[in-house]
């Protein structure tokens, strides 16, 4: 199984391809997509054709995207909801199914606690995946969030659930 997580933001959006090899994660990719320098339209829309770029590069079989947090900021949350808006449609016009996870339980997943820092989560994405370095920041949450959907598709959770509205 190919998973394409997704670590998705209005500037920077991160991207982290793994495939899951007898319940073992395998690198096969990361990196980010950056779009700070455009518009927010065309922010949006290079998002979009970056994500439909990765599905035919990388062929992945599922999505993982983080969910948004509550933000301060609500100027701030509504262009990250815009954001992670445009990967959902691209995901779902590639007909690919599509499973979203918390920041906590994402971290949780990877570092055995809800609340770990950005460079613990960097620390063990590098670990899990037997990387000779440490990935960019945005490109490890999203190998993270892959991470955390190959784990509980390895151990047999029913992930049917988390299209249904669970909270994970």
């Amino acid at each position: 199984m190919r998973i394409l997580g997704i670590d998705p933001g209005s500037r920077k959006t991160g991207f982290g391809i793994i495939e899951m090899v007898r319940q073992q994660p395998v690198y096969v990719a990361s990196g980010v997509i950056r779009v700070e320098k455009f518009p927010a339209p065309q922010r949006l829309k290079r998002i979009f054709e970056a994500f439909g770029e990765l599905v035919r590069q990388y062929a992945p079989d599922q999505v993982a995207v983080e969910k948004v947090f509550v933000h301060k900021d609500p100027v701030a949350a509504i262009k990250l909801g815009q954001a992670r808006g445009v990967v959902l449609c691209a995901a779902a016009l590639a007909e690919l199914p599509i499973y979203e996870y918390t920041p906590t339980r994402i971290k949780g997943a990877i570092v055995g606690k809800g609340h770990a820092r950005k460079e613990q989560v960097q620390f063990m994405v590098r670990q899990l995946l037997r990387l000779s370095e440490t990935p960019q920041e945005d490109a490890a949450d999203a190998l993270a969030c892959a991470l955390c959907h190959g784990r509980l598709a390895a151990l047999g959770v029913d992930l049917s659930i988390l299209n249904k509205g669970a909270r994970f």
